[in-house]
């Protein structure tokens, strides 16, 4: 399958997700590889979303978050559970919007010029798989609109990698 870049408009954001979520439907069918499936979600993501700088994926191992797939600077490798924006999501299971990582307690600083970021737990049968990230440069840059854009999107990610074989 080959992939012709969209340029989104994400005035209406439920609009753009929606639009959005039609792209990440047409890249994920037929694959059930989790690794290429995070890669062309990040991209996608990446490529699409105004004013964000990181955008990928941890995957629950052992115990602790580690990078997956994303798209930008170089990431930390390894999180643990409870600590940082992902990490608090992860083990609280529930998505989080901040937006100024810098009041966030116990921010975890991958890149320095990230300064606001959503995180969304990937839960399949109600097992942690991971978590979704994206980061912006800009302070205030995620709102419930994109929470919930992205929440949808990881449910679209997740029932692929559900389909996967383990």
């Amino acid at each position: 399958m080959s992939y012709a870049a969209t340029r989104f408009d994400f005035r209406d954001k439920h609009a753009g997700y929606a639009r959005l979520a039609q792209e990440l439907a047409a890249l994920l069918a037929g694959e059930r590889d989790l690794i290429a499936n995070a890669a062309n979600t990040s991209a996608l993501l990446f490529d699409a979303l105004p004013e964000v700088n990181w955008a990928g994926f941890y995957f629950l191992r052992d115990g602790e978050l580690v990078v997956g797939p994303f798209q930008g600077r170089p990431a930390c490798v390894r999180i643990a559970l409870g600590r940082g924006v992902c990490g608090t999501a992860a083990a609280e299971r529930r998505t989080l919007l901040v937006p100024d990582v810098h009041k966030f307690p116990g921010h975890i600083a991958c890149d320095a010029t990230s300064r606001s970021e959503v995180v969304v737990p990937l839960i399949a049968a109600g097992t942690l798989l991971g978590v979704l990230d994206l980061d912006s440069p800009r302070p205030g840059r995620f709102d419930d609109s994109d929470a919930r854009g992205l929440e949808a999107l990881a449910a679209q990610f997740v029932a692929a990698a559900d389909r996967a074989p383990r």
